[in-house]
């Protein structure tokens, strides 16, 4: 009934200008959540649309041990529930759905999800990121036959089999730790010789008897038996020798991640790498929107780092309202991205 209200609601504002949100955020992860709460205590009753993963990518880390004030570490899944939770102390309206289509041409600007349309005086985009796949032959096909993106969702399902974790950053190596504990042994592929991964990190899959290193190696070719994955084959970066790994029930793919940016197309400027470009105070190329965390960031990618750009975007949000309620007109210092 809810939906069907609000559905009558833009209609009549077609006719009336009535009942336009005052601030919509895209994505509800942490870039997006904090920016609910900075929002919602300013009093702007944001509206936070959070995709297909609610709490986003976070809610995958078994372990996240480096956001300050959590000394003894706390899973990605109960820091995500506790930044819902604290958002929705400030009349924060949630709406669990995806977002298929927006208009940023004229002003309000239109959100169309996937059962209700809004449209709003700002936007803030806090999309996320997806992770990257190796791009090889069957690799789709396979995806959830032995190929997967989280070894938090899936690691268990691999009890007592052998496994293979490619990648060299802070989330392969955190994988391949985490799986130690189903999975008989853990092959961890890495085309080169040292990890991008944080000392910490680093010296706990060296101290992890469970997980083989082969570096300077890359994965080239999925090797599956009745439309299941069975094994790799695997190529020697230096010397390009290929061999097989056979007898391998599971290949965990970290890395990287693509921003969740293909909607935006045509409406925001983008980088080469398609993740959204932002000025001074996380402006974007259109007034009035705004853009946080990983689908605008492509160096730090951190949970902190996205906090930290969602406040700042709630913040700027929050200014551009005022000033454009007070003066009627557009912010001065709004400006080109360059």
């Amino acid at each position: 009934m809810e939906k069907k209200e609000r559905k009558q609601e833009v209609k009549d504002d077609d006719n009336n200008g009535k009942n336009i949100e005052n601030l919509v955020i895209i994505g509800g992860g942490p870039a997006g959540l904090t920016a609910a709460i900075y929002a919602g205590r300013a009093g702007l009753n944001p509206v936070v649309i959070h995709g297909p993963q609610p709490g986003g990518q976070i809610i995958n880390t078994n372990d996240l041990e480096n956001f300050p004030g959590f000394p003894e570490g706390i899973s990605g899944g109960d820091f995500g529930s506790r930044l819902l939770e604290q958002a929705e102390k400030f009349q924060v309206k949630m709406d669990f759905d995806i977002v298929e289509e927006v208009n940023f041409q004229e002003q309000p600007y239109t959100i169309k999800t996937s059962l209700d349309t809004y449209r709003a005086e700002a936007v803030i985009i806090a999309a996320g990121a997806q992770p990257r796949p190796l791009g090889l032959k069957g690799e789709k096909e396979l995806t959830g036959e032995g190929v997967s993106y989280c070894a938090t969702c899936d690691g268990a399902l691999y009890r007592d089999k052998n496994v293979a974790v490619v990648g060299g950053g802070n989330v392969a190596l955190e994988e391949a730790d985490f799986l130690t504990r189903f999975a008989r042994k853990v092959y961890l592929v890495h085309r080169r010789e040292e990890f991008r991964a944080d000392e910490l990190v680093r010296q706990k899959i060296e101290s992890n008897p469970g997980v083989e290193c082969l570096c300077h190696n890359q994965v080239v070719e999925l090797i599956s038996t009745n439309g299941k994955l069975s094994g790799l084959k695997i190529e020697e970066t230096r010397t390009g020798e290929v061999t097989e790994l056979n007898d391998i029930s599971a290949l965990f793919v970290a890395v990287g991640y693509e921003p969740n940016t293909s909607i935006f197309q045509g409406q925001l400027e983008l980088d080469k790498a398609g993740y959204i470009k932002t000025g001074n105070f996380q402006r974007t190329s259109v007034e009035g929107v705004f853009a946080a965390g990983d689908v605008q960031d492509s160096r730090y990618q951190q949970v902190i780092t996205a906090a930290a750009s969602g406040a700042r975007s709630a913040m700027e949000a929050d200014r551009y309202l005022q000033q454009k309620r007070v003066n009627g007109r557009k912010i001065e210092e709004v400006q080109p991205i360059k």
